[in-house]
């Protein structure tokens, strides 16, 4: 038995299971009654064994058909998500997908995506709303979400982009000023810049100990608390005093030797992750498919976002120590 008959015999088994008889297996199907009977024979002498009972009212399956059957229902399905995948390549993919983000990540890495996705797609349009406020995804009508932080469990799907390291900065200015702390606790002795979230939490900075346990310093009282990541940046470049920030919003500035990093290899960076969320795949239209798939993309792209705190090292401060 070939594999065109393999598949036919696999059908007719399938459908007459279902059916519970032949003739309406057949007439599903669109072949005669004695083609479906001949096509289950032929299966059940490949496979050695009796996957049915027939009598001539109703047929039952045995328990080798039971199993049989199930796995072959997953067969099929494979098969029909193989050649749908192929049909929806040759569709336009047109319509508008709405996006939240943060105002930050908006700016700095889904705008510079945006014009890539569109030369792709030139049928699709983009809503994007840039605001650090937690959405329901679902209730307030958007497609796509881009979140930062802990994320928890939900029935969303949850496309991973990147680890959002965070690392403690100061300006250089700042630091040859006040000094470089060498201990957690000399953090008392300086400036913080600390971060407000919209719940009015602000979280401790956390530093790893000898012995692996963890410890943590309450930023406040800070010389100034904001909300805003960007803005925490903005602050220590402007030589406010040292803020922990992530990763991918200092290298820049890092870079330009603007912002100097501080207690480094004693800084824990965190347990949070940036992701793409959206519904669940059962209602996921090919729009927001293609445009999860190639933002995905863009940003395993964008070097930025993909600092580890290893990588680091060169950029601590070598002036003077408090």
């Amino acid at each position: 038995m070939d594999i065109s008959q393999h598949v036919r015999a696999v059908l007719s088994f399938v459908e007459a299971a279902e059916a519970g008889n032949f003739s309406q297996a057949a007439r599903r199907l669109g072949v005669s009654t004695a083609a479906v009977s001949k096509n289950v024979a032929g299966l059940e002498q490949v496979l050695g064994v009796r996957l049915m009972n027939r009598t001539t009212r109703k047929i039952n399956l045995t328990e080798e058909g039971s199993v049989f059957l199930a796995q072959a229902k997953i067969a099929l399905s494979a098969l029909e998500t193989a050649v749908d995948s192929i049909v929806a390549r040759k569709v336009e993919t047109s319509g508008v997908v709405r996006i939240s983000t943060s105002a930050a990540f908006g700016r700095d890495y889904l705008l510079p995506a945006l014009p890539g996705l569109i030369e792709r797609y030139p049928s699709l349009a983009v809503e994007a709303d840039f605001d650090d406020r937690v959405i329901d995804l679902v209730q307030d009508g958007y497609d796509i979400a881009i979140r930062g932080g802990r994320i928890v469990d939900s029935s969303l799907i949850t496309r991973p982009i990147c680890h959002l390291n965070m690392v403690l900065v100061a300006s250089a200015e700042y630091l040859s000023l006040n000094g470089v702390p060498q201990h957690p606790s000399d953090l008392s002795h300086h400036r913080l810049i600390a971060r407000r979230f919209l719940g009015g939490r602000v979280n401790p900075w956390e530093f790893k100990s000898e012995d692996g346990s963890l410890s943590s310093v309450d930023p406040q009282p800070a010389v100034v608390t904001l909300s805003a990541p960007e803005a925490l940046v903005q602050a220590a470049c402007a030589g406010l005093g040292i803020a922990q920030v992530g990763i991918h919003h200092a290298i820049p500035y890092l870079q330009q030797g603007i912002l100097k990093v501080v207690l480094l290899s004693q800084h824990n960076p965190g347990h949070y992750e940036l992701v793409i969320q959206y519904p669940h795949r059962a209602l996921v239209a090919p729009r927001v498919k293609v445009t999860v798939d190639y933002l995905l993309q863009a940003f395993q792209q964008a070097a930025t976002l993909h600092y580890t705190p290893e990588q680091l090292v060169d950029y601590q401060y070598q002036g003077s120590f408090i």
